[in-house]
């Protein structure tokens, strides 16, 4: 091999050593910029996600969740609970008729009397002193009666043989009308003062049990000073007076039986029946005046007690109930909130009779709407909402 043959074989050994360098360093080169782009992608992708699962929890959190319920089609026959107060079925305070002091008195408070017995004595010296003397002036009326009376016979009889004037004889008779009428008077002041002497005897105008005592051995008593002396009731039957809503009225006749519940009488029952109604509202508490006879024969109820009364009256089988918490008030009227379509939508509507609950619906819905059980204070209309999993609010 000459020189120069020589000389490039080694120039070209020389730039093949050169360029294996360069080329590693392309190719790693090439390497990192594929990972780099990679992780770049990645990178993209994850935060491409991440703001779609933002954008998407987003439009959730701006769905209202809500339970909704379905109205449901009322009872034909309803029951009604409403407050009332046992009365007496007769009850009256007894005062003095006459003025005196109290002698005795023989019933005491819870004393079962009957009608006539004897309660309480009155002692009035002072009305029997003026019976002793009417009676005496009666007599001296009676007396004079019987002369004038004799006189003018006489005189009649000798006016028939012309022995008087006819004057004189007038005279005599008009005397006689004279004494009848005094006799009169004085019979009847007798009669007034034995009835105020009879009056000295307190006596039971019914059956009854005595409830209250105001009076004592020797308390001066008067007439018309409004001191009860006694209170007697009769608890044989009971009075119930209750106030009927108006919504209820027209159902609330005479006839319809009821059933009566007290707090002392767990699981027992007593039966009334509505016996009158007042035939008018009150105009200020929209309610019918009502009253019902409970028998208490077996003296189990107390008058004035507290009692609830389960009054059964006929319902509308149409009408459409629905939980009272879906009620909405607004200052444009009452409103409900049904979903539709996925949006909220508020419905007027008109409410007939509260069953504290549920309230009876009479316009405004059909029975297959989706009604929001607790709507918020912020809902309006075309409101995205999402009804919840799971299954309808509970009433």
């Amino acid at each position: 091999m000459n020189a120069a043959t020589a000389h490039q074989t080694t120039g070209a050994s020389a730039r093949r050593r050169s360029r294996g360098p360069l080329l590693a360093a392309a190719i790693l080169a090439v390497v990192l910029a594929g990972v780099i782009g990679y992780k770049v992608s990645a990178g993209i992708d994850e935060r491409v996600a991440a703001a779609e699962s933002l954008r998407r929890a987003t439009d959730e959190a701006a769905e209202l969740t809500v339970n909704v319920v379905t109205p449901e089609l009322g009872s034909p026959v309803e029951e009604i609970s409403l407050p009332a107060i046992l009365q007496p079925y007769r009850d009256t305070p007894i005062f003095a008729r006459t003025n005196g002091y109290l002698r005795a008195w023989y019933f005491d408070i819870g004393s079962r009397v009957e009608e006539g017995d004897l309660l309480a004595e009155i002692e009035a010296p002072e009305v029997d002193k003026q019976l002793q003397q009417a009676r005496a002036e009666m007599a001296t009326a009676e007396a004079s009666l019987k002369l004038a009376k004799s006189t003018a016979e006489r005189w009649k009889s000798l006016l028939e043989t012309n022995s008087v004037s006819r004057q004189e004889t007038d005279e005599k008779a008009a005397a006689w009308q004279v004494q009848i009428a005094r006799f009169d008077a004085a019979a009847s002041n007798v009669k007034r003062l034995e009835d105020l002497q009879s009056f000295q005897r307190i006596v039971a105008p019914f059956s009854g049990f005595i409830t209250a005592r105001n009076t004592d051995i020797g308390a001066l008593v008067a007439a018309g000073d409004n001191t009860e002396l006694f209170h007697l009731s009769s608890m044989d039957r009971l009075r119930v007076y209750v106030n009927v809503p108006q919504a209820y009225a027209g159902s609330a006749r005479p006839g319809v039986s009821a059933e009566i519940t007290l707090q002392e009488f767990p699981g027992s029952r007593f039966h009334g029946r509505l016996v009158r109604t007042s035939n008018a509202i009150d105009p200020v508490a929209r309610t019918l005046r009502t009253e019902f006879d409970v028998d208490n024969k077996d003296g189990r109820l107390l008058p004035g007690s507290y009692a609830t009364l389960h009054l059964t009256l006929s319902g509308q089988a149409s009408a459409l109930t629905i939980p009272a918490t879906a009620l909405m008030f607004r200052s444009e009227g009452l409103r409900v909130a049904v979903v539709e379509g996925g949006k909220a939508e508020l419905k007027p509507i008109t409410i007939g009779r509260d069953y504290g609950r549920t309230v009876e619906v009479t316009s405004g819905l059909e029975l297959g709407d989706q009604v929001i059980a607790d709507p918020s204070d912020s809902l309006v209309s075309g409101m995205a909402v999402r009804v919840g999993e799971g299954a309808e609010a509970g009433r």
